[in-house]
């Protein structure tokens, strides 16, 4: 069978792995001269399967408001972001932060990510890939007690989906992280996600990348995907800047882009770009840099271990499709980095990095079928799409090629958002 695979991120090579390892003649299209030079490029680094949280929860809309009026804000609202669109995908959000929405949804994402942890382990055993790839854990860090004391419903959350995870002391989280009792004063204790782990997405992809195009798999890139050709229920073409490409099934792996791609078919995808900020640093000392991943639940900012950097992810702006790299929201992870581990990377020399998370308003991805016969869909993982990366990948090639998922893959398609 041949398949078109829209999207050269994380997702798309992914997608495109699965797909000719089954035996199919897979295509990806992509607009970059290179694999991952978008979403995937600089996202904060994590796996966190166990770290997995919807954005939408009860109580999100006050603190949301709370988090916009400090200096350090986690959320930031650009005036280019003031549109219908923007308006529409809020008040959708603000219908899934009750308590019942974010259970199903947290479900729903833990589901995906657990599969995802076990799809890469089994990959990274077949496949020799270089991506600074560490198993050492995430640590959530709280400043305050109370902060400390407030995830009680969180814990039954992840009991109820058996997520291995643990409660730490002060004393336990050096104990993971050494480098944090030069700071002791800053934190309380944590909660630790023992199986998650940390790897830079753009050097997987690529890595990846390499081993489909062994397998077969073509590469166009460079090329503009203009527009969806149908007749019926069906796709029978893909218009780019180098032409007409046919197959006999596509898979739109766009991210943020892909409801500009699919929404004249008849349902609306609902994605949105949410524009993420990265500092990556040159390690100056290794005695004070982290292991792992250690996430600031005050400031959600993660910071992240790679082989010889340190990678700082955090602040989510909302400024629909703007890239502008808006050099005052280096702020946040700066303060973080410097405040956890001082002296552990040079800032000085910092590559500051922007992209856009596509966030649905569930924070659910849409994987799977749509109303269209022959057109899937990966794409809507918002944080999440390189912890998610396998599992939906692995998801979508068995639809495609007609056999029955390792996991439940209900709610997880456009479907839920169609009525």
């Amino acid at each position: 069978m041949k398949i078109l695979v829209l999207g050269g991120g994380v997702a798309g090579v992914s997608t495109a792995w699965y797909l000719a390892k089954t035996g199919h003649e897979v295509t990806v299209i992509e607009r970059n001269a290179s694999v991952a030079d978008e979403a995937s490029f600089g996202n904060a680094g994590m796996l966190s399967y166990g770290y997995t949280n919807p954005w939408a929860a009860p109580g999100i809309p006050l603190k949301a408001v709370k988090w916009m009026m400090q200096d350090l804000a986690p959320i930031l609202v650009s005036s280019s972001a003031f549109n219908l669109r923007t308006a529409a995908w809020f008040y959708q959000m603000l219908g899934q932060c009750t308590e019942a929405a974010y259970s199903l949804n947290k479900r729903r994402m833990l589901r995906i990510s657990e599969y995802s942890r076990l799809c890469l382990n089994q990959l990274t055993a077949d496949l020799q890939l270089d991506f600074d790839h560490r198993n050492q854990g995430t640590i959530e860090l709280f400043r305050s007690q109370e902060k400390m004391d407030s995830i009680a419903p969180d814990l039954r959350s992840l009991e109820e989906c058996g997520v291995e995870h643990e409660v730490i002391s002060h004393a336990d989280c050096i104990q993971h992280e050494p480098a944090l009792a030069n700071v002791s004063e800053k934190f309380i204790g944590g909660l630790r996600f023992p199986m998650d782990a940390t790897g830079d997405c753009k050097k997987f992809t690529e890595a990846l990348a390499r081993h489909c195009a062994e397998a077969g798999v073509v590469f166009e890139l460079n090329t503009d995907i203009l527009s969806l050709e149908t007749s019926g229920h069906k796709i029978t073409g893909v218009h780019t800047s180098k032409g007409l490409f046919t197959a006999d099934n596509y898979v739109v792996c766009l991210g943020s882009y892909s409801p500009l791609l699919v929404n004249a078919l008849g349902f609306k995808l609902p994605v949105y770009p949410i524009k993420g900020y990265s500092l990556t640093l040159p390690i100056l000392d290794e005695a004070k840099a982290p292991q792992s991943t250690v996430m600031d639940e005050d400031y959600k900012v993660a910071v992240t271990r790679f082989d010889d950097r340190i990678r700082v992810g955090g602040t989510a702006e909302i400024a629909d499709f703007d890239l502008t790299l808006q050099e005052k929201r280096r702020k946040p992870a700066e303060f973080v980095v410097n405040d956890l581990f001082p002296g552990a990377g040079d800032l000085a020399n910092a590559t500051f990095w922007c992209g856009l998370r596509p966030m649905t308003p569930d924070s659910v991805p849409v994987i799977g079928e749509t109303p269209i016969n022959n057109l899937f869909m990966n794409t809507g993982h918002g944080t999440l799409g390189w912890t998610m990366s396998q599992g939906s990948a692995r998801l979508v090639a068995d639809l495609i090629n007609q056999q029955a998922p390792e996991i439940d893959n209900e709610g997880l398609s456009i479907y839920r958002y169609i009525k």
